[in-house]
């Protein structure tokens, strides 16, 4: 085994993963829930942890593990890491909100893992789809938190889904020559095939004047405000994530921000939503670990 090889293996070895119980204060109402979290804890932790906040149905295993295999990477060189299941989610108590009613829960959390972490000084929120979203909304409420992880953030509407399918499916189809053999072999219902073009185009049309696009400019005003550094990592193979490159793309707001200096973009060519083969998780990995240690 080389040298690099054993300290790493030694540093993992080194990581406690403690079993933490916490309170959340929903904002509206005042409900009380008692969430779950696991701390992945370094012997010897940086000051800069990570909060990864899920989305969707999740709870703090990620899909594939991935939140899992996540904390564990990071806190092998050193991050401490904190996943937590969302009210209603995983062993947490109370009935599930959704990403909009994240930020009690985030809070929550946040106060635990400063509270079991003394060394902490600042805090990455960490998200894929609308956790991403969530942890996005939330970041300027809390001047602790100076970065933010974003993977594919959920910025849904049906305005953008119309677009970006119309864009990277069925554009993207034309030029396949696999869609042309199967034309020529009497293999597409061209009929069918332009009635359903016809409705995606008539959505966008019809929607694009009457829809708020909700919850893109939630977010936008977010990250507007938020004055810490972003990590935007997209799959180059989802339509979430090329959903957000036609914001960019086609709002001056939406360039503004993601061209502050601060910014940073990458994209896992390939990739679906989740990153659920063993190479792309891993380039998420090597992404953080790599931006974490950069400032």
């Amino acid at each position: 085994m080389k040298r690099d090889d054993s300290q790493q293996h030694r540093a993992a070895h080194a990581v406690r993963q403690l079993a933490l119980r916490f309170r959340s204060d929903a904002e509206d109402d005042g409900a009380q829930a008692r969430l779950v979290g696991i701390l992945s804890l370094p012997a010897a932790p940086r000051p800069r942890g990570v909060l990864i906040v899920t989305g969707g149905p999740q709870y703090r295993v990620g899909s594939h593990r991935q939140f899992v295999l996540l904390a564990r990477a990071l806190a092998a060189q050193g991050v401490p890491v904190l996943r937590f299941d969302l009210r209603g989610m995983g062993d947490s108590e109370g009935a599930a909100r959704g990403y909009r009613a994240a930020a009690p829960d985030i809070a929550g959390a946040l106060a635990q893992f400063f509270d079991a972490v003394p060394s902490l000084r600042e805090v990455a929120l960490w998200g894929l789809c609308d956790g991403a979203t969530a942890a996005a909304c939330h970041a300027p409420r809390d001047a602790r938190i100076t970065a933010l992880i974003l993977l594919n953030p959920w910025v849904r509407s049906s305005t953008g889904l119309a677009r970006a399918t119309l864009r990277h499916y069925y554009l993207r189809r034309l030029l396949q020559g696999a869609f042309w053999r199967k034309l020529a072999a009497g293999g597409v219902r061209m009929g069918a095939s332009l009635a359903a073009l016809r409705r995606v185009a008539a959505a966008t049309q019809q929607r694009a004047a009457l829809e708020d696009d909700a919850p893109a400019p939630a977010l936008l005003r977010a990250l507007a405000h938020f004055q810490g550094k972003v990590l935007l990592i997209l799959s180059g193979d989802d339509l979430d994530a090329r959903e957000w490159q036609s914001l960019l793309d086609g709002d001056p707001a939406w360039r503004a921000v993601a061209a502050r200096g601060q910014w940073t973009q990458a994209q896992v060519d390939g990739a679906n939503h989740t990153f659920a083969s063993a190479a792309w998780r891993g380039e998420v990995e090597r992404l953080c670990a790599r931006w974490l240690q950069s400032w």
